[in-house]
């Protein structure tokens, strides 16, 4: 079974076809995250939802029920004003839209490789956050750094390498990429924290918030799937 027959099954199985409720992951930031030099809560650079019964229901079923309700308003809303932004948190924005591709990438990798549907809604989710992203790079004039990568392939040697690392990590075993999964949502939560941390821009708070949720949502997710 191919992956977008096994994600629709799935899917019909557990009644849930609602579109765009799907989740998210963050940014990483200039000395954290993937991208910069780890912290005491990343180790980028160490060595390296439906019911029970369907795998697809409540966050109690598999952790996917709050995962697959979020994320569906994720681009920032035309009623909240644009702010004023430091080369920081340009650069910060910037690296989001890396680490949104980075996650979509490595997720869809694992899921043409694996059976675990969790791989398929995330990636899915990923591909809404990068937009999200890339409506708020346009809005401030900052350039998109993932515009015309093919999947798998980066313009910043440094993530190129931590995608390579987690890929290979990943490919490793399912039990593996759940793992990977977990790191990165880690980092995420780390990196969109401290990114909201004197932001005064409130169209990209808003969207910051929304991914750190999702992110949390993610790696609950990822969790209770290397726990089954």
């Amino acid at each position: 079974m191919n992956r977008k027959t096994r994600l629709a099954t799935a899917l019909v199985a557990g009644g849930v076809l609602t579109v765009g409720a799907v989740t998210v992951t963050a940014p990483a930031i200039a000395g954290a995250g993937p991208f910069g030099r780890p912290t005491a809560s990343t180790s980028w650079f160490g060595t390296g939802q439906g019911t029970a019964g369907n795998g697809m229901g409540t966050a109690a079923g598999n952790g996917m029920g709050s995962a697959l309700r979020d994320g569906s308003c994720l681009s920032p809303s035309a009623s909240v004003p644009s702010g004023t932004l430091s080369e920081q948190q340009k650069t910060t924005l910037a690296s989001m839209a890396q680490e949104e591709k980075l996650a979509g990438d490595l997720y869809r990798a694992f899921a043409d490789t694996y059976p675990a549907v969790v791989f398929d809604r995330i990636a899915a989710a990923e591909d809404q956050h990068l937009e999200a992203v890339r409506t708020l790079l346009a809005r401030y004039g900052i350039g998109d750094p993932t515009a015309d990568r093919p999947a798998g392939q980066f313009s910043d040697p440094a993530v190129q390498a931590t995608y390579d690392r987690l890929l290979a990590e990943g490919s490793a075993s399912q039990s593996a990429a759940f793992g990977v999964g977990q790191q990165v949502e880690q980092a995420d939560i780390a990196s969109l924290q401290q990114a909201l941390t004197g932001l005064d821009a409130a169209d990209v708070a808003q969207v910051y918030r929304h991914l750190l949720a999702a992110s949390q949502h993610h790696l609950t997710a990822f969790t209770t799937w290397a726990t089954r």
